[in-house]
């Protein structure tokens, strides 16, 4: 069952790049207690993602932190690795954006989120959406209907709704 508004996100452990490599994020303890903006997309370097989605929250995280978001996290299906130079390819991670890893996709098929696009190397990936966090509760989910596009996950669309 996909998560909708007004669900408890489930925990789930992620990696991030630590100071000494690869290390575990329990999301439970990233949101307890906290405004949290999650957005999650079909894999690193792939073109709208790169292009579209986290230059997005990139452009509006000013306006996120005026409107009491405490952090914003990007998720892919992808190795703490991949996230950390995409993180720096894109600015991101300077922007103050954290880039976690969930590489068995362990979080997005516990949210419901996963999709599989065999036909361009694409296994079980994330769905892009975007999702607003208040003390782990889902207050706002925007997910896209085709993974090609960017326009109500983005960082603007979020903002309208909040």
């Amino acid at each position: 069952m996909t998560i909708s508004q007004g669900d408890m996100l489930p925990d789930a452990t992620l990696m991030e790049m630590g100071a000494d490599g690869p290390a575990p994020v329990q999301m439970a303890d990233k949101v307890k207690g906290r405004k949290v903006v999650v957005f999650a997309v079909p894999g690193a370097f792939t073109p709208t993602c790169h292009s579209a989605h986290v230059p997005s929250f990139i452009r509006t995280k000013d306006q996120f932190a005026a409107k009491g978001v405490d952090e914003i996290i990007c998720i892919s299906v992808n190795d703490p690795f991949v996230m950390q130079a995409w993180g720096d390819a894109t600015g991101a991670s300077a922007a103050g954006i954290t880039m976690l890893a969930d590489g068995n996709s362990a979080f997005t098929k516990a949210i419901g989120m996963d999709f599989t696009a065999e036909p361009v190397g694409l296994m079980a990936r994330s769905k892009r959406y975007a999702m607003l966090v208040d003390d782990g509760k889902v207050t706002l989910f925007q997910a896209e209907e085709n993974p090609g596009v960017c326009e109500t996950s983005g960082g603007e669309a979020l903002l309208d709704n909040m």
